[in-house]
C-alpha cells in the first residue's frame, strides 16, 4: 500500500492540521517508510507464539468480581437538600 499527496492532504483536512505542500511532500515518504515497516511486520511467522503483557513472563493480578454498593450510599447522599433511606428526592417535573 502506499500513499499519495492527495491522501496526506485529505488526511490532514480531515485532522483538521494545517499542511503546505513541501510538508506533504515530506509526510507522504515518511507514511510510505512506515507503512512499508508495518508489511514487513506481516512476514513473521507468530504461530504458536503466545501474546504478552510484559517482556517478563507474570501473571495479572485478578480480583474476584463482586458487585456491592461500595457501602457509601451514606457519604453519597449526605450533601444533598434532601434524601429518604439513601435515595435522593427531587421537586416533581412532570404532571
Amino acid at each position: 500500500m502506499s500513499v499519495d499527496i492527495a491522501t496526506v492532504k485529505r488526511v490532514a483536512r480531515l485532522a483538521r492540521i494545517a499542511v503546505s505542500e513541501e510538508e506533504a511532500n515530506r509526510m507522504t515518504g515518511e507514511l510510505n517508510g512506515i507503512l512499508g515497516f508495518v508489511e514487513q511486520l506481516s512476514e513473521v511467522n507468530v504461530e504458536g507464539v503466545e501474546p504478552m503483557t510484559s517482556v517478563t513472563p507474570m501473571e495479572m493480578r485478578k480480583r474476584e468480581d463482586v458487585v456491592n454498593d461500595g457501602n457509601k450510599a451514606d457519604d453519597i447522599v449526605a450533601n444533598a437538600p434532601a434524601s429518604d433511606r439513601n435515595f435522593f428526592q427531587v421537586p416533581k417535573v412532570v404532571e
